[in-house]
């Protein structure tokens, strides 16, 4: 018999929580959320696993078409469910509260708290164009510690870059527990800074006289040549880069109880936010590609830094400055929007209570906020930024495909449930998102496998972070079994 959507919990779970955001914020919080440190960084290693500028182009236009039918699929469920909390509340709703806890537990434990300390990291490592950081002598940044089934951690290398990450986590998550509408301005102004900064990159490396040329969107590598499983290997790693760049389009859902008009707003939002992403990605790989040979940029770290640099004089550091602003914008966007995953969690008996908790003067989840910062400050220290985010892509994609599953569970389970939004090309955006997410999977844990054996190999440190990512999600099992026991609690009071 066909049935409404299942009903809410019985305390609303954004009580306390202002709608105060519109449309321009939430496509805002999309692109802000979304364009961080990914399309300054990793087009340098993608280029260097691929070797041809025709499939580096081609593999941020898939990344970008399948981020795009992934975003698709998600505005309709939160047309359906405009709360706060998001994902974790539409995997309540598709497959229990265990596996909404789970996700919600890897959103804290490793998503969403391991993006915040990826992109706080990037934004303390273009900081070093500008000041000198402290580093510990060699020896004591060598010193690691083993994990059974996961590898080495060294916490110490790199200190400065962490503590100037540390430092920024901190100063985002007290901004945002002054006020949502304070956070929402931040994010406001960052993301039209950055936006403003690509595309004068963009115009400079076509309109100065930068030396590049038409010839390098045709020209391979000539030291790297890859061909059969080598190949589909080398455009899977790829994809891990390029979907780094392109994560975080979720996370708006995660306040929707603080949107205004949330049912047309968040489908909106979602939508032009990764339209416009999409476009600006692609202009600055052209423009990348434009300047750089394929094997200068396999060779670059910092691919933006050195194509600015190439357009005129002191360009890398107007380039560094620029990925500063656009980091400190991401992280912004994710400390906003993610605490209010852990703040549903606590109503519904299935995290600590204390984190459900609103401010009575700011209207904002402060205890959430806080715990999140102390955690990704902590998260910070277990690895370099290629580890946080392979480590974090893997788990973010298991549940990518659960939540595109979810719209045939949820026309199965609820038919009659008004639907705001639907995605268009049904079932074939679904469908072609999830099973592109699955053979996305698949190849992930072959690389992680051969990278850890070649790592042994040479004698130099090495995790498999996938196992590494699925490890601290398994974790939450004995978690939510124990608070599974405790009795119902009334609302969670406001605190000073």
């Amino acid at each position: 018999m066909n049935s409404p959507i299942p009903s809410s919990p019985p305390r609303p779970l954004s009580a306390g929580l202002l709608p105060s955001l519109g449309l321009f914020t939430t496509v805002m919080m999309v692109v802000g959320g979304v364009i961080g440190s990914g399309i300054f960084r990793k087009p340098g290693v993608m280029a260097a696993q691929l070797g041809s500028p025709e499939l580096l182009l081609g593999v941020w236009v898939l990344a970008g078409v399948l981020t795009l039918f992934g975003a698709l699929t998600n505005a309709e469920i939160a047309g359906m469910i405009p709360e706060t909390g998001g994902q974790y509340i539409y995997f309540e709703r598709m497959y229990g509260p265990f596996f909404a806890f789970l996700y919600g537990w890897a959103v804290f434990v490793v998503m969403q708290c391991g993006s915040i300390a990826a992109v706080a990291y990037v934004f303390a490592e273009y900081a070093t164009q500008f000041v000198t950081l402290p580093e510990f002598s060699a020896s004591v940044a060598a010193w690691s510690f083993h994990l059974p089934f996961i590898g080495d951690v060294t916490p110490l290398k790199e200190i400065g870059t962490k503590g100037l990450a540390a430092a920024l986590i901190l100063l985002l998550t007290a901004v945002n527990y002054v006020g949502v509408r304070f956070g929402g301005l931040v994010q406001n102004l960052f993301t039209i800074a950055k936006l403003a900064a690509m595309l004068l990159l963009v115009l400079g490396a076509f309109l100065l006289p930068t030396g590049g040329a038409a010839a390098n969107f045709t020209t391979p590598s000539s030291d790297i040549h890859l061909s059969g499983l080598a190949l589909v290997a080398g455009i899977a790693a790829a994809l891990q880069g390029a979907f780094w760049a392109y994560d975080g389009w979720n996370k708006l859902t995660y306040i929707a109880g603080e949107v205004k008009e949330p049912q047309p707003n968040i489908p909106l939002g979602l939508v032009w936010g990764m339209i416009i992403v999409t476009a600006v990605y692609l202009l600055m790989n052209v423009a990348y590609a434009y300047v750089l040979p394929i094997d200068q940029m396999a060779k670059s770290k910092l691919v933006a830094a050195d194509v600015a640099e190439k357009c005129f004089a002191g360009g890398g550091r107007w380039i560094a400055a620029a990925v500063m602003i656009s980091t400190f914008g991401t992280t912004n966007a994710i400390i906003l929007a993610t605490a209010r995953v852990y703040f549903s969690m606590s109503r519904m008996n299935v995290f600590p209570r204390a984190l459900g908790r609103v401010h009575p003067r700011f209207h904002t989840p402060a205890a959430s906020l806080v715990v999140q910062g102390i955690w990704s400050t902590l998260l910070l220290f277990s690895g370099t930024f290629d580890t946080l985010t392979d480590m974090l892509i893997f788990v973010s994609w298991v549940f990518y495909a659960a939540g595109a599953y979810g719209v045939f569970v949820l026309r199965r389970k609820a038919p009659d449930t008004p639907r705001p939004y639907k995605v268009p090309g049904y079932p074939f955006v679904p469908w072609t998102f999830i099973i592109f997410a699955l053979l996305y999977l698949l190849f992930t844990i072959y690389n992680d496998i051969v990278g850890y054996q070649a790592a042994v190999a040479a004698g130099k440190p090495a995790l498999i972070n996938s196992a590494l990512g699925t490890g601290l999600v398994l974790i939450g099992a004995p978690i939510y079994l124990f608070y599974r026991t405790r009795k119902p609690a009334a609302p969670p009071a406001s605190q000073p």
